[in-house]
């Protein structure tokens, strides 16, 4: 299960960053997950769960903004909403389509007191 070494991740960067302001609890930390990025939202979410025990995130929430696939066909040059890396264009048929999001994972805020 690799969503507990990104969870290992996003609560490094979290605790990090509350330390350097003097915080003393974290109430939240916001990520935006692509739905491209081969994670498991669910898994990810017990992952953080589990992981927060024992630190300044303990009682943190987790809010995840969930970012679709969007893809650009190199035939026809037309945007199009994909939910994976190998697509073809459904607009033409044509070629395959090249990302332009959806594989985002990262840290976007996080409130503390």
């Amino acid at each position: 299960m690799h969503e507990m070494s990104i969870v290992t991740g996003i609560l490094d960067i979290a605790l990090k960053e509350a330390r350097s302001a003097g915080a003393r609890v974290i109430n939240s930390v916001e990520i935006q997950v692509g739905q491209m990025a081969g994670v498991e939202v669910a898994a990810l979410e017990f992952c953080f769960e589990v992981a927060r025990r024992g630190t300044l995130a303990a009682e943190a929430a987790l809010v995840i903004d969930t970012i679709p696939g969007r893809g650009r066909c190199a035939d026809c040059n037309k945007e199009v909403a994909v939910d994976f890396h190998l697509a073809t264009c459904p607009a033409c048929g044509q070629g395959f389509l090249e990302v332009l999001q959806g594989r985002e994972l990262r840290v976007r805020s996080i409130s503390v007191d």
